[in-house]
């Protein structure tokens, strides 16, 4: 579906596109020197169509560095929220490793110490280990 959108919107765009190339072939001179108007020494010669593309996609580039400047903040706050998140789930990792290892200690018996009723706590009248 999205290349059927895609090309329902690029197709179109193309042949106005050529319509509007071949309809403006025609050359012209575009000067940057803005004190001799006769005979510039900063001049281009291109046609029309070219001139106009080239225009557009000067402009895109412009546009396209202004908001990328412009969201210079939102990036900055971006990469401090993740490694901020990556420093957390690396703090929970190791809290839940402790926690883990913590739960395993208290599940084990307590190893006897010192003598029972029979002798060596831990043993019944026949030295049988409980």
């Amino acid at each position: 579906m999205r290349k059927f959108l895609t090309a329902l919107i690029v197709v179109p765009l193309g042949l106005i596109l050529v319509a509007f190339a071949v309809a403006n072939r025609h050359f012209v001179t575009v000067s940057f020197d803005p004190f001799i108007s006769d005979d510039p020494s900063l001049s281009i010669t291109l046609p029309l169509f070219l001139l106009l593309i080239l225009v557009a996609a000067l402009g895109v580039v412009a546009g396209g560095s202004a908001v990328w400047f412009g969201q210079r903040r939102w990036r900055r706050a971006a990469r401090r929220n993740d490694a901020e998140a990556r420093a957390a789930r690396a703090e929970l990792a190791d809290l839940r490793a402790q926690a883990t290892a913590a739960k395993a200690e208290s599940r084990r018996l307590p190893v006897p110490s010192g003598v029972g009723l029979y002798g060596p706590v831990g043993r019944d009248k026949q030295r049988a280990t409980l």
